[in-house]
């Protein structure tokens, strides 16, 4: 594992019952790159994502994750550093996890949170550099104009520029973005994949994406990490999973839909 790596996960296994979710999981993330986590329904991607962010603790054993040079968890423990390491953390859910009576502006401005303490943003008085922040992002996801909307009247694609928009306000350097495109249409999970692939190239922002859309992993991502049955099957360049490697990892019935609705 590289020292100067922004994410190591060593050994991470995680049983739920009989059921072994994650196997002896390895592997490695620089800074800068922009990797799609891929598999099988039940193969161990979210599962990975939530024990990277601390959301969930690995068995105990020699299962160990670090992020930023700083110990997540190891043996089954979070760290005591964790809240702090969370910080330069964000997470994207399928969901989006915005407060839908709060307005956007106010979803947005909570990722600041981590730096300034829980009262913070009480009442809606925020500081003058976070309420600065706040609008810059949402002008650099493109939903400033709905800035003064709740959350729950927006589509499903604002929503989830927003939750981005909440990650550069917490000023994250690792996103996790846990199936972010799961619940959106084609035309505004292409926007949403596109504006991370923008943060990525032109912030430096390192980005962990679990996808259900193969297709979408080869175009938007140079780097992919596949898991199958909790175990890592393939770890290398998109250029390398060829159709013979998909159809190993997901199955005979892959090549009746691969490439449908693909991205051009």
């Amino acid at each position: 594992m590289s020292a100067a790596a922004v994410l190591t996960v060593e050994n991470a296994s995680r049983t739920f019952g009989a059921r072994r979710a994650l196997d002896d999981v390895s592997l490695s993330i620089r800074p800068g790159e922009m990797v799609a986590l891929i598999g099988p329904s039940g193969s161990g991607k979210s599962t990975l994502l939530r024990a990277v962010s601390g959301l969930l603790t690995l068995d105990r054993g020699a299962g160990r994750i670090a992020a930023f040079g700083e110990v997540v968890q190891a043996d089954g423990r979070l760290s005591r550093q964790v809240r702090a390491i969370r910080t330069r953390i964000g997470v994207i859910f399928q969901q989006f996890n915005l407060v839908g009576r709060l307005s956007l502006y106010a979803n947005v401005a909570l990722g600041a949170l981590g730096r300034l303490g829980p009262l913070a943003g009480l009442a809606g008085f925020w500081p003058a550099e976070v309420r600065d922040k706040t609008m810059a992002a949402l002008a650099r996801v493109g939903v400033a104009e709905h800035a003064g909307q709740r959350a729950a009247t927006l589509s499903g694609g604002q929503q989830q520029r927003g939750a981005i928009a909440r990650a550069l306000v917490q000023e994250a350097r690792l996103l996790l973005a846990d199936e972010p495109i799961a619940s959106l249409d084609p035309v505004s999970a292409r926007r949403v994949l596109e504006l991370l692939r923008n943060l990525n190239r032109a912030d430096g922002l390192t980005v962990l994406v679990t996808l259900h859309q193969v297709d979408y992993a080869l175009h938007y991502c140079d780097r992919v990490v596949a898991l199958k049955g909790g175990r890592l099957v393939y770890d290398g360049p998109s250029a390398g999973l060829d159709r013979a490697r998909l159809i190993e990892i997901y199955g005979p019935e892959f090549e009746d839909v691969f490439w449908e609705g693909a991205p051009t």
